[in-house]
């Protein structure tokens, strides 16, 4: 899916953050946000994800017009086609690692429900399997930014947008999670990550400097 920001704006307690960002993310490719710490980065990529409102501009998915979309529009985005991978993980601890990747449990008892298959598959892609009984309390921060992208891969979400995925990681997991990203990209799905890392920047194939308004490929 091609996700574009057009001459947004976008305030945070009444400080403007953004001020006429323009940005295009295509499908197969991964899109750096860049810039200094405080540019923006984060408020840009989650006006991109329609959780924050823009002042100005708009936001077009494929095409269309979303910058005013309703709550259940917004739900049915993130539901259908968007996943989340934030900076601090989003992993609940007091859980499976089996349940965070598939947020779901029976009634009854709390046996992880969901497609066994495919809950298999994104935990071998991430270096995960044989892990799913564990609590994701056990597990190391590098291992938790890997479950938040098993979700991700169970989820088949169209467009992944990431928030700083190697901040405090050591070299073996910056580079696992570089590797998947690039291969979710290289899969046709649109990538998305606010970055300061070099290395994760040079892995992608689109760069966007916070107050250029404009990419570079």
């Amino acid at each position: 899916m091609l996700i574009e920001a057009q001459n947004i704006s976008a305030a945070i307690g009444g400080r403007l953050v953004l001020d006429g960002e323009s940005v295009q993310c295509k499908p197969g490719i991964m899109t750096a946000l860049v810039g200094a710490s405080g540019s923006g980065k984060t408020t840009l990529l989650h006006c991109l994800g329609l959780l924050l409102p823009v002042n100005k501009g708009s936001i077009l998915i494929d095409g269309n017009d979303v910058t005013r979309c309703g709550t259940a529009s917004r739900r049915r985005f993130w539901r259908d086609h968007a996943a989340f991978v934030l900076q601090d993980y989003g992993i609940m601890d007091e859980e499976s690692v089996a349940f965070n990747v598939t947020m779901k449990a029976s009634i009854i008892g709390r046996r992880v429900s969901g497609n066994k298959e495919r809950l298999l598959h994104s935990l071998d892609q991430t270096g995960l399997k044989g892990r799913e009984n564990e609590l994701a309390g056990h597990l190391s921060g590098g291992e938790k930014q890997r479950l938040a992208l098993s979700r991700a891969i169970y989820k088949d979400a169209h467009i992944l947008f990431v928030d700083e995925p190697t901040a405090s990681l050591d070299a073996t997991n910056r580079r696992m999670v570089i590797a998947l990203l690039a291969d979710f990209a290289a899969r046709g799905r649109t990538v998305i990550v606010s970055t300061h890392d070099s290395e994760m920047i040079a892995a992608c194939g689109a760069m966007h400097q916070i107050g250029s308004s404009s990419s570079s490929h």
